[in-house]
């Protein structure tokens, strides 16, 4: 029936397909999300599954171990996350306030300066009781979903079931099994690498970032720390979200040396994580446009809300990794990459 409509009427349909199909995710953002969270988990999980069973392993014995090991990481975390979130929810009013005397103690700064700045004006530009809101809304959001870690947990369980048994359900509807499968193979094993790899650099910059700002005696560095771990799956502005808060809860309670130190410290981790480990173990080829990153930043944050940040970069390097897979969408792929791949010189 489509092909018999014109081109103009085939983009308006398929628009509004995405439309509904948009439209659906975000009314369906409760459920949609922790799937999503699984999905991420199991193929990150899939690479221990596949390491314990080359060690010898029975499959049931190294799924139960992976979950045992998921399990734990997720409940201890929930945990110490869960009770600095709460502490810093309580502390969120009293940060507001100590911030509105900071605006008005720079103004008046300012002012002895020569610089006269409009009554009340940085104090609404600035928004202070808007920010506290703002990040109040960011941090539970990651809270709500280590809140679902039960949830998560069994549907990671029943993803790695399934996935045992997949391929041999696409070898017998499959009219070119094998070429589907090496197809399959080769997408799964890109997204595991691209995810396994950007797990553990993250984790490395949330770890550093927690351990630095404890020495520093800057307040709930575990949460700091969780949302640096978080941000980091965003390339080049993930790590200034995560280092903002930080930045400015530390200038109010301990004041600008303290604060310049944790500026610092943010670059510093950023910089030898993502400009010096993560290029050297995942290579170069996989980054995105700084203009995609940005888009989808803002697109998977209004439809799933913070977490959304979180998965973005995720969500689009898979579609990206889908499309580069074939030959007839890689154009796409290469539109989406951060620099245009290198042209094949003839001999």
């Amino acid at each position: 029936m489509l092909n018999n409509t014109s081109p103009g009427t085939q983009v308006l349909l398929v628009l509004a397909s995405l439309t509904v199909v948009i439209a659906g995710l975000k009314a369906a953002n409760a459920i949609v999300v922790p799937l999503l969270m699984a999905i991420f988990l199991a193929i990150i999980s899939a690479a221990l599954l596949q390491w314990l069973q080359r060690k010898g392993l029975p499959l049931w014995a190294a799924m139960t171990l992976v979950l045992l090991l998921l399990a734990s990481t997720l409940v201890t975390l929930g945990s110490l996350i869960g009770a600095s979130i709460n502490q810093f929810s309580s502390a969120l009013p009293r940060y507001e306030t100590q911030f509105y005397l900071l605006i008005n103690q720079a103004t008046v700064w300012l002012g002895g300066l020569g610089i006269k700045l409009p009554a009340g004006g940085v104090t609404e530009l600035l928004d202070p009781a808007g920010a506290a809101k703002l990040l109040g809304r960011l941090v539970s959001g990651f809270g709500g979903l280590l809140a679902n870690s039960m949830l998560i947990i069994f549907t990671v369980l029943f993803l790695m079931v399934e996935s045992t048994s997949l391929p041999e359900k696409l070898r017998s509807i499959s009219q070119n099994p094998d070429k589907t499968l090496g197809d399959l193979s080769a997408f799964m094993k890109s997204v595991n690498h691209y995810l396994v790899i950007k797990a553990i650099m993250s984790l490395i910059t949330g770890l550093v970032i927690v351990v630095y700002l404890t020495a520093l005696g800057v307040d709930f560095a575990i949460v700091w720390g969780a949302l640096a771990f978080f941000m980091n799956f965003v390339p080049y502005i993930g790590s200034i979200i995560a280092a903002i808060p930080a930045v400015i809860l530390s200038l109010i309670d301990a004041g600008p040396v303290v604060s310049l130190a944790v500026a610092s410290g943010f670059v510093v981790v950023n910089l030898i994580v993502g400009n010096v480990l993560e290029p050297r173990y995942m290579g170069r080829g996989l980054g995105l446009s700084t203009l995609v990153v940005f888009l989808s930043l803002i697109f998977w944050g209004w439809v799933f809300g913070p977490v959304g940040m979180f998965l973005s970069t995720p969500l689009t390097m898979i579609v990206k990794i889908a499309l580069e897979n074939d030959p007839r969408s890689r154009w796409i792929s290469v539109l989406l990459s951060a620099q245009a791949p290198a042209r094949r010189t003839s001999p």
